[in-house]
């Protein structure tokens, strides 16, 4: 699968920011490849590119339409489809990581057939998995694992690639989801697996390897939330992971997507992962605490935060933003 760029990030009618994490995500790491964003009348996101139309991105060289929205039940809304076709008969691409196939769309599959246009639909998988082993394997594993879904597990991950990276160490990022997908190029999006093969997914996406290698592998879900538990304790089985990086967002007062459901405590939700993590590695080992800070306004406020998570649980805490991830990898390798 290459996607070619530039993009242009499509949103639709996101309803918040947090609609457009897909978006967000791929212009963050891949700013390069993004020259601008088509919103429609009631989108409520906004990704600070310029505002284009298929017109203009055409003009601009755009290849490909990117479905930049992560909304609830992964669907394609009515109101997307003219403008999927019309990027079609502009002679773009279209790719898209929600759960619906843009390729399932009679009128999109049609469009595309006729312009030559190809169609992305990152979420399946094309490759078959066997089931999970839990052999123990060479390499080493980094997993990141969250009190709560959309805490910043991928940037965490890919925060750790970037610093490694700066250290010429051995390490890849392991894409588990839509954007990490769009990001690396290539992965596995875990959560269209059927539930009997996460685990050998897992040990597909990140196999036998040097022994100093690093595998960096995006965590999706959280344990301890109802809706997505299953597809985290396939990952936290597959990747046998010799450390875990714990992600937090600390001003939630529920489970996103669930007020009824409170937030985990940090403690329980750590030996939580890391219970589930000995089943396939005895000696697994939580590096570091990851949290997003970007609603915190009071820097003593978050500082101090920082510093009691530290000092509870003897690991750094950091923002990966604000701080970056030096002490966590530190922590990696015994620095």
């Amino acid at each position: 699968m290459e996607i070619e760029h530039p993009y242009l990030m499509f949103l639709g009618d996101a309803a918040d920011q947090l609609a457009a994490k897909t978006a967000q995500g791929i212009v963050h790491w891949r700013r390069d490849w993004c020259v601008g964003q088509l919103r429609l009348d009631d989108c409520d996101a906004d990704l600070g590119l310029p505002e284009m139309s298929i017109t203009d991105a055409a003009a601009a060289g755009v290849r490909t339409l990117v479905i930049g929205v992560a909304n609830r039940g992964g669907v394609i809304g009515e109101s997307w489809i003219a403008t999927i076709l019309a990027a079609i008969d502009a002679g773009m691409d279209v790719a898209s990581g929600l759960h619906a196939r843009i390729a399932d769309i009679p009128e999109v599959a049609a469009a595309a057939a006729e312009n030559d246009a190809r169609l992305f639909d990152v979420r399946h998988p094309t490759e078959t998995f066997d089931v999970g082993t839990g052999a123990r394997r060479p390499g080493k594993r980094l997993l990141t694992v969250g009190t709560d879904c959309s805490v910043g597990k991928m940037f965490a991950a890919l925060a750790v690639e970037q610093e490694m990276s700066g250290r010429a160490m051995d390490c890849d990022f392991r894409a588990t989801g839509q954007t990490g997908i769009f990001i690396a190029g290539s992965g596995v999006s875990v959560d269209a697996v059927v539930s009997d093969f996460i685990s050998g997914a897992t040990e597909w996406l990140a196999p036998a390897n040097e022994p100093e290698h690093w595998d960096l592998i995006e965590g999706q879900g959280s344990l301890f939330h109802p809706s997505y538990a299953g597809v985290t304790m396939g990952l936290v089985h597959g990747a046998q992971p010799d450390a875990l990086i714990l992600c937090h967002e600390p001003t939630r007062t529920h489970m996103r997507g669930l007020p009824h459901q409170p937030l985990p405590d940090i403690g329980d939700c750590m030996e939580g992962h890391l219970s589930a993590a000995r089943l396939t590695n005895p000696d697994v080992a939580c590096v570091g605490i990851a949290i997003n800070t970007s609603v915190m306004e009071n820097d003593a406020a978050r500082l101090e935060l920082l510093q009691q998570l530290t000092d509870r649980f003897e690991i750094p805490a950091v923002d990966p933003v604000r701080e970056g991830m030096a002490p966590i990898v530190d922590n990696m390798i015994g620095g």
